[in-house]
């Protein structure tokens, strides 16, 4: 039996849960990301299409089944430490219901003008603005050993957001 490298990446989908201009988060319990708020989401299983696992984590980690999301863009992070991801990033257009029981953590609706005030990986904030005006993405991240990000691009334009 093979094992897997250290450093390769993993596949996962980030997916969100929007309704207007605010969306339902997850303060997180466990890694990655303890205790900031992140989309629902994780990793693809095998044989797994990226739609499809989107559409499973969403119903596993909130209860909302959703008939269609649509696909925003890509997020590959990279770092010297055992975080290195592709994620493949939808979105869900969804009624503003009670947010819904997590065993992965606390979901919460938060406005995008209260994204800033809130712990959120660096790179969120950048997906958020990208699907608020309705642009797809393709960004590219780097981190350091103490997981501090030094770049990110969006590949499709070329425009360096960070470092």
């Amino acid at each position: 039996m093979s094992t897997i490298p250290i450093g390769l990446k993993k596949a996962a989908t980030i997916c969100v849960l929007k309704n207007g201009d605010s969306f339902l988060l997850l303060k997180r319990l466990k890694e990655p990301n303890k205790d900031l708020y992140t989309p629902v989401g994780g990793k693809l299983d095998p044989y797994e299409t990226p739609l499809s696992g989107a559409m499973r984590e969403t119903w596993e980690e909130t209860g909302i089944r959703v008939e269609t999301m649509d696909f925003c863009g890509i997020l590959t992070e990279t770092s010297p430490i055992n975080y290195n991801w592709i994620c493949y990033v939808y979105l869900a257009e969804i009624d503003k219901i009670p947010p819904p029981d997590c065993n992965e953590g606390t979901l919460e609706w938060i406005s995008f003008d209260q994204i800033l005030n809130i712990p959120t990986p660096k790179t969120d904030w950048y997906i958020y603005r990208f699907l608020l005006d309705k642009e797809k993405f393709v960004l590219d991240s780097e981190y350091d050993e103490n997981m501090e990000i030094k770049w990110l691009v969006n590949e499709l334009t070329g425009e360096r957001l960070i470092g």
